[in-house]
């Protein structure tokens, strides 16, 4: 990002008239520093804020686009997050979900820009959920909570701004996604019968951490008529291996549970790694299936699905039997399990992510100063 497009700091001066405040954000929306929606002007004493939260250097790279000739600074993602409407005390778990996008290995390989429609999500735990606000109950993917909202939108507003994914410019998504506008959930470990996520991936109950990937959708799962935990993981297998969402040979994302599910499960003895080995089992379709929605080979150069007949399928031949089953998830480190929502309803979701596949989730432990 050049300094010509880097949205300005304003001076200090009190803006008393609203009409001023109003000037401002007209001027960051026309030259389209926006997502669309109004955004908070920044000053240099309040961006001064936001970088007083971290001792990082304001010129590091949280995520360097080479190929776009562009990188995301500390700097940038203060800014980024003040627009958004983040407090500044949202900013340390902003850095770590830049961080976590960063290891996580799929931003920088230009998957933002991609026709598919991508968009970020970020799953927080720990003490600084509270701390801040974050809503892990009712509504959860749902508006109302400030802190959710804006460091979602922070994101985005840094994938704008910072890496130059406009739409119709870098960003060439077909029809994209709502998470575009902001994806930001934090896990309801008081309601869970289970340990958190970041536990189960070697943080501290006592750490903040926070989980960041590339998905592609959010898949609503209805499920309030059974108490049977084999129907449920069934019902979770089969919206993983749903042939519409099968672009790669296999499948992968999170289970977000609502605590209703999550204590059935519990109460039935069964544990996280219980209900993801389940879904493995269940995991599959047959050839015929997907056979009949054109996806039954794999393409030699990406390794998308596409039909036997395609010129670029390369080793598939059909089995004797059409009725076979193809395996979609070939391990239980495709599956996450994080519990949110209100314990209210057998509701939960399915998130669709984009890759990669079979390992643990990218975390990164939220560093805040004292």
């Amino acid at each position: 990002m050049t300094s010509a497009e880097e949205p300005p700091v304003i001076d200090d001066a009190p803006l008393a008239d609203p009409a001023e405040v109003r000037r401002a954000m007209e001027y960051y929306a026309e030259r389209g520093w926006t997502d669309g929606l109004p955004v908070v002007p920044v000053t240099e004493s309040y961006l001064a804020d936001f970088l007083a939260t971290t001792g990082r250097d304001p010129q590091e790279v949280l995520i360097p686009m080479p190929h776009l000739n562009k990188n995301l600074t500390v700097r940038l993602a203060a800014i980024n997050a003040a627009l958004a409407g983040c407090l500044p005390e949202y900013f340390p778990v902003v850095l770590a979900a830049w961080d976590s996008f960063r290891n996580d290995g799929m931003v920088t390989r230009a998957i933002w820009q991609s026709t598919t429609g991508t968009a970020g999500f970020v799953v927080v735990n720990g003490p600084v959920r509270q701390r801040i606000g974050l809503n892990c109950r009712g509504n959860v993917w749902g508006s109302g909570f400030r802190a959710n909202a804006s460091i979602g939108r922070a994101i985005r507003l840094g994938a704008i701004n910072g890496l130059g994914l406009r739409p119709h410019v870098f960003d060439q998504a077909t029809q994209g996604t709502p998470a575009k506008y902001s994806c930001c959930i934090a896990e309801n470990e008081e309601d869970s019968p289970w340990p958190a996520l970041h536990t189960d991936n070697g943080f501290s109950a006592d750490d903040s951490a926070v989980s960041a990937t590339v998905i592609r959708s959010v898949l609503h799962i209805e499920a309030r008529h059974t108490t049977a935990p084999e129907q449920l993981a069934a019902d979770f297998a089969d919206s993983f291996c749903r042939t519409g969402a099968l672009v790669r040979a296999r499948a992968s994302g999170y289970v977000v549970l609502n605590p209703e599910h999550a204590r059935l499960l519990d109460k039935a003895g069964w544990t996280k790694q219980d209900l993801r080995q389940s879904i493995v089992e269940h995991g599959f379709r047959s050839y015929r299936q997907l056979a009949a929605a054109g996806k039954e080979a794999i393409a030699g150069g990406t390794g998308w699905r596409l039909p036997a007949d395609h010129p670029d399928a390369v080793g598939q031949q059909p089995p004797e039997d059409l009725d076979t089953p193809v395996q979609l998830i070939n391990s239980i480190d495709a599956v996450h399990i994080v519990v949110a929502g209100a314990p209210n309803a057998g509701v939960s979701s399915i998130v669709e992510t984009f890759g990669p596949f079979d390992r643990p989730p990218a975390m990164t432990k939220v560093e805040e100063k004292p």
